[in-house]
């Protein structure tokens, strides 16, 4: 195999990940991430044991244990442009010796599991519930970057998302979809649905405050969609990225979406701190050991 240049994957003299500051030996097989690095100790304070603490720019990582499952929590910070280098450096991590700085022979499948907050755009899902995102429609470009295929129903729900699209807007979504696997085993109890990862909080998300969104019609565009009975449930900033480079990478991935708030009622969460407490009380029983 060939070796990876040192440009194209930077290391720290000390021969940690460029971006996360992390050594291979410093991450479990099943990674939590989180948006925010505050909310990186909001997980933590529920292991029985912290080994590991490291931080660098936005990305904070604890690694410890929950009984005896071993587990990794770390922030991402907000969009998909940091899912880009989160995702590519924990593969590297685990699939690419990196002394020799070539893919390891047998390559290790990580679990991803996202927590991260959001808002509904169906009036049905209402604030403080947990959600999780069977695919994602990400409206940035990132997964353009990246040779991937589409299933045959993912392509299905992504023609029908571009029908409903603004006429002569410049979108070119892309779709991917979370782990069956753990969906399937984790999460047959909540509401799932299909979610739109934005590249933006404004704007991007029908939010309006000086600055005039460019399309008016974009909201209602998306909370009309229905593909075969499958609907877009929230919009929020990660997981389509997610979704797509753990596909590509070989990874399972599944996103967890705290409802803080009702797009089309226009309520939020009186509690939200609460809310998003008992929701990652909710998500560490339900990992497997």
């Amino acid at each position: 195999m060939s070796r990876i240049s040192e440009t194209d994957l930077i290391l720290n003299d000390d021969g940690s990940v460029y971006h996360l500051n992390l050594l291979p030996g410093d991450i479990a097989d099943t990674i939590i991430t989180v948006g925010d690095p505050e909310r990186v100790h909001e997980v933590s304070k529920h292991f029985d044991h912290i080994e590991l603490k490291k931080t660098k720019r936005e990305f904070l990582t604890h690694t410890g244990t929950v009984g005896n499952r071993r587990l990794t929590v770390l922030s991402t910070g907000i969009g998909t442009d940091n899912i880009d280098i989160v995702l590519n450096e924990l593969d590297a991590l685990v699939n690419v010796d990196l002394e020799t700085r070539v893919v390891k022979n047998v390559l290790q499948r990580l679990n991803i599991v996202r927590i991260g907050t959001s808002g509904a755009i169906q009036k049905d899902i209402p604030p403080d519930s947990v959600l999780v995102s069977r695919s994602a429609f990400g409206m940035d470009t990132l997964m353009h970057y990246y040779r991937h295929s589409n299933t045959a129903e993912e392509s299905r729900l992504l023609n029908d998302l571009k029908a409903v699209l603004p006429t002569g807007s410049p979108f070119t979504p892309y779709v991917a979809s979370g782990s069956e696997m753990l969906i399937d085993k984790l999460t047959k109890d909540l509401e799932q649905g299909i979610t739109i990862s934005a590249p933006g909080f404004y704007a991007p998300q029908g939010r309006q405050v000086r600055a005039k969104a460019a399309y008016d019609r974009l909201m209602s565009a998306i909370q009309e969609y229905d593909s075969n009975g499958h609907r877009i449930t929230n919009l929020e900033m990660e997981t389509a990225g997610i979704y797509g480079l753990a596909t590509v990478l070989g990874h399972q991935a599944i996103s967890f979406n705290i409802i803080l708030a009702n797009r089309v009622t226009q309520q939020f969460s009186k509690h939200p701190q609460q809310t998003i407490n008992s929701s990652i009380e909710l998500v560490l029983e339900r990992l497997p050991g």
